[in-house]
């Protein structure tokens, strides 16, 4: 069961400006999901990102958010006027000697461009804030929070952030404790991640586990039931949907070989949803092993678009498992919308999944990396689909029941501003 934060920081006016890696992002509907929430309980919002938009459409979501966004310098030569002013302004700041200071601690201790740009980007951020902003917020520890650490000591400013996957497993563990002791607070979204970032800080009481969960009204209900496909012939051929940007931690080599060893009778297609940087090495992977007719690949795709799979689809597949780096997922939001919408989930043993799915009673979850028990486990789901019903109407009841939204929107909100108003408390 999600554990709400700690209501321990001080209301607050004013603005907040939060600090992100990109934005917009198809594949991080739910921090678009939580600033529209914050909005909707009357926090005045600015965005800084750090990255242009790269992705070709964007979700509704991202259309009924007010806050302006601005775009830091992605690379300093891009922009050498703004960033030569940036620092300039930042120089006359009070804290600016405290942020260069541990800047130069920082980059004796990570001697690269990356930790450079970070420095250049938080001057900027630091000389153009407006005077109305009175807290800086972070998604993401690793390269949004050291530019927002460094701007809050140029600037005074308190600053909190929100950890998720990647940030938490590949940060060095002396830059976690740094932000840590530096920020007033940090959520992270997983209890694993939490007690990885609880270790490291110097009271457990400073990180936070906050579930994003999701909205459900933008993921009702399906009215209809699915069709009993049992693969045993074309026309009961099982549709297997699986929604992930082609990285090494989703799996998806390990998917395509699990897929190979099914029996060849077995009548299945399967759908793929997202981009990514081994998307055409996974394409060129799928023909060798004699799958290419079989898998349609379809690249990002709207929200709107997913949930009509989500709806379509007879089994959800994420094969997830750690990377070389040590990179893995936190709690893919991806399996929670599938499980709304009733759709049976196979995953893996990695990180948070086993927060989200019960094995054997809300989903089936096989070791990371085990390829023959994720072949024997497509297998067996792909010709019940009795056992495929049970398991998507459970994952539908728990998913509904422990991973809402509203929860952890209200301890955020808590912490960022004024109470909500007594109808959005009830």
């Amino acid at each position: 069961m999600p554990r709400p934060l700690a209501l321990t920081s001080e209301t607050m006016t004013g603005t907040i400006a939060i600090v992100l890696k990109g934005y917009p992002r198809l594949s991080e509907t739910f921090i678009a999901q939580e600033i529209l929430a914050l909005e909707r309980r009357g926090l005045v919002l600015r965005l800084y990102s750090l990255r242009h938009p790269t992705d070709g459409a964007t979700h509704p979501v991202h259309r009924e958010i007010r806050a302006p966004a601005t775009y830091l310098p992605e690379y300093l030569g891009d922009e050498p006027r703004r960033v030569l002013a940036g620092w300039r302004r930042a120089r006359r700041l009070s804290g600016y000697r405290r942020a260069r200071r541990a800047f130069l601690k920082d980059l004796a201790r990570d001697p690269t461009p990356n930790r450079l740009r970070r420095f250049g980007q938080a001057c900027v951020l630091a000389a153009e804030l407006p005077g109305e902003v009175v807290w800086l917020y972070a998604h993401f520890l690793h390269t949004p929070a050291s530019v927002t650490r460094y701007a809050a000591l140029m600037t005074g400013l308190p600053w909190s952030a929100s950890a998720h996957a990647k940030d938490i497993w590949t940060t060095p563990d002396w830059e976690i404790r740094e932000k840590l002791r530096a920020a007033e607070w940090v959520t992270t979204c997983t209890a694993n991640g939490r007690d990885r970032l609880a270790a490291l800080a110097p009271s457990p009481e400073r990180v936070a586990l906050n579930y994003h969960g999701l909205d459900f009204t933008r993921f009702p209900a399906p009215e209809r039931a699915r069709p009993p496909h049992d693969g045993g012939a074309p026309a009961q051929a099982v549709t297997l949907l699986s929604v992930g940007r082609a990285v090494e931690k989703k799996g998806y080599e390990d998917l395509l070989q699990a897929l190979a060893r099914l029996p060849k009778d077995l009548h299945w297609r399967l759908v793929h949803v997202g981009d990514g940087a081994r998307r055409e090495a996974l394409r060129a992977q799928a023909v060798r092993l004699g799958l290419g007719a079989r898998i349609d690949w379809r690249g990002a795709l709207p929200q709107d678009q997913v949930l009509a799979l989500y709806r379509s689809a007879d089994l959800f597949v994420l094969a997830s498992r750690i990377a070389r780096d040590g990179d893995r997922d936190g709690l893919p939001n991806v399996l929670m919308e599938a499980q709304s919408q009733g759709l049976a989930c196979l995953s893996t043993r990695v990180s948070a999944i086993p927060e989200l799915i019960e094995d054997g009673d809300t989903g089936v979850l096989t070791p990371p990396g085990d390829v023959a028990a994720l072949a024997g486990a497509l297998a067996r789901l792909i010709r019940n689909p009795q056992e495929r019903a049970r398991l998507g109407a459970a994952g539908a009841a728990r998913v509904r029941a422990c991973f809402t939204m509203k929860a952890g929107i209200d301890a955020l909100a808590a912490r960022l501003g004024p109470p909500p108003p007594a109808k959005a408390a009830e």
